[in-house]
């Protein structure tokens, strides 16, 4: 897994890129394949922004957050991601199986 952290009119200092790196290191459970993970953080007036996209075997995910602090916009981030990854990886499955989950729920 590759994670690249920059910032928009922002200092990306190593704490956070640390920071970055631990939460959405566990992405990588999702999926066997690599994994490349490129992240902007970035100040709007009073609130902190993390906005990251994911590629995958071909397909780009997008997802963004915003929060007081750039710990909990990281944090928010990160589920978001988690949370897109595991609907993404159901998507692949169902696709494989033919659609029969669908036809039984």
């Amino acid at each position: 897994m590759r994670i690249d952290t920059y910032g928009q009119q922002l200092e990306v200092t190593p704490a956070l890129r640390d920071y970055v790196e631990s939460k959405l290191s566990r992405l990588s459970r999702h999926f066997d394949q690599p994994i490349d993970v490129r992240t902007q953080l970035s100040l709007e007036r009073t609130d902190h922004c993390a906005e990251a996209n994911v590629n995958i075997a071909g397909r780009t995910l997008h997802a963004d957050a915003t929060a007081q602090n750039m710990y909990a916009a990281i944090d928010l981030l990160a589920d978001k991601l988690d949370r897109l990854l595991m609907k993404h990886k159901e998507k692949i499955i169902d696709s494989h199986r033919g659609g029969d989950a669908a036809r039984l729920g």
